[in-house]
Formats: C-alpha cells, structure tokens, sequence
C-alpha cells in the first residue's frame, strides 16, 4: 500500500498517505501539507510521485511514505523546543518537516527548537539552503532555527547537541557510537542499519541513559558513507 500513495498534488499525496494509514496523526499531516516537496526534487512533475528520487551526487530523496514513517514514529519526541539532528539531509525536505512539527501552533512564539541537517556534498547543503528559502522558510534559516552543515554525518554534530530526535537517512552498517552518544536523555533515533540487509531501528534513551534498539520494518537505503566514495 506504501508505495500505491502517488497523488496528482502535494495534498493529494498526503491525504493518500493517511488514507493508508502511514500518517495517523493531525500534527504530521498538518506539518506535510505545510512542505511543498515540489520545492525538494529536481524535477516538479515527478515531486508527489511516492517513490524515491535521485538528487544527484549519488544521493536521493527518500519515497514520501519513508518520511511519514519517521515523523510519525519520533513525534512524541518532535515538541516545541526540542533539538533534532537530520543526518544525510540531502535535499532539506525533512528539516523543514521537522521544523514546522516543533512549533506550538497555539503560540508560535513559544517555539526555541531548532533543526540542524548535516550532509557530506556541499553542494547539496547548499541546495538544500535554496529550496527551504522557496518554500517560505528563509526566516527561520536565517534566525538560525534552521540549520543546515556540511560534514561528516556519522559523526553528527556534538556542538549543537545532545538532540531529543536524531533521523538517519542513509543506512549504517553498524549503529554509530557518535550518534546515540549525542542522543538527549530521553531521546529518539530513527536509523537504516544493516548492508545487504537492512533495518530500520528506533534507537531510545531514557532519562538514565539507558538505549534499548527495536526493529521496524525492513527496508533499502543507499549507504552512510563519506564524499570520497559517492560520485
């Protein structure tokens, strides 16, 4: 059912997700409607096509269910003030999803969260900067709630952390140590892990610093890796 939600218009694909029940919360379909992906793939007449999408640099744009997916399984951690890390940001689309499910919608001034994306091509980082200023989010780039880096995202982003909600959007071949160290205490991650056969795991904190792993569904990422080995 996942892969049959294509819609003609960007509420259309949404309305069809939830229809699907991949998306069950008001917040998430609140917040997808709010992120024109048209802004977010190279090409606009394929952007609420439910699949995934190249970007170039041997990246892509996860399949929109895959997003919904993960917004609906960190949103009890997605709250006003909350810090999220976006590793493997790529196009941006899913920072900014990220970052309107942050705000409090009934006092958008009480909103102090912030939004960090860390992709390893510089040019994408920088794409990324475009398309979230398209899609009317330029303020909250400049004012810094959005943040996008260039870098090493299995390392994250320690300076900016510890984060209530890490989302991965490439797989691991092993769980990285760096990012469950950056993981608030609670906190929740969403990460692919595995190589020919990957997962996807919700990695959880609690206040004690306990982590517990649990498996999803199954599922095919292209790799986390670095510059140096993606064309």
């Amino acid at each position: 059912m996942a892969w049959r939600c294509t819609g003609s218009t960007n509420a259309e694909l949404i309305q069809n997700m939830a229809k699907a029940g991949i998306i069950t919360s008001d917040r998430v379909v609140e917040a997808m409607t709010k992120v024109n992906r048209a802004h977010y793939v190279p090409h606009a007449y394929a952007a609420y096509e439910d699949s995934p999408q190249p970007i170039g640099h041997g990246a892509t744009i996860s399949a929109p269910h895959m997003h919904a997916y993960a917004a609906q399984n960190l949103l009890p951690f997605l709250k006003p003030g909350a810090r999220v890390l976006d590793v493997g940001s790529g196009s941006g689309y899913l920072a900014a999803v990220f970052y309107h499910l942050l705000q409090d919608s009934a006092d958008p001034k009480n909103a102090e969260g912030k939004v960090v994306g860390i992709e390893h091509i510089p040019e994408l980082v920088e794409w990324s900067i475009e398309n979230l200023r398209k899609d009317k989010l330029g303020s909250a780039v400049d004012e810094g709630k959005i943040k996008m880096i260039a870098g090493d995202g299995r390392k994250g982003s320690p300076k900016d952390g510890p984060f209530d909600v890490i989302h991965v959007g490439a797989a691991a071949p092993t769980l990285p140590a760096a990012l469950v160290k950056q993981l608030a205490r609670p906190g929740r991650m969403f990460i692919p892990v595995g190589t020919y056969m990957q997962q996807i795991l919700q990695v959880d904190k609690d206040e004690s610093g306990n982590v517990t792993e649990i498996p999803l569904l199954d599922v095919m990422y292209v790799p986390l890796t670095d510059r140096d080995k993606q064309v």
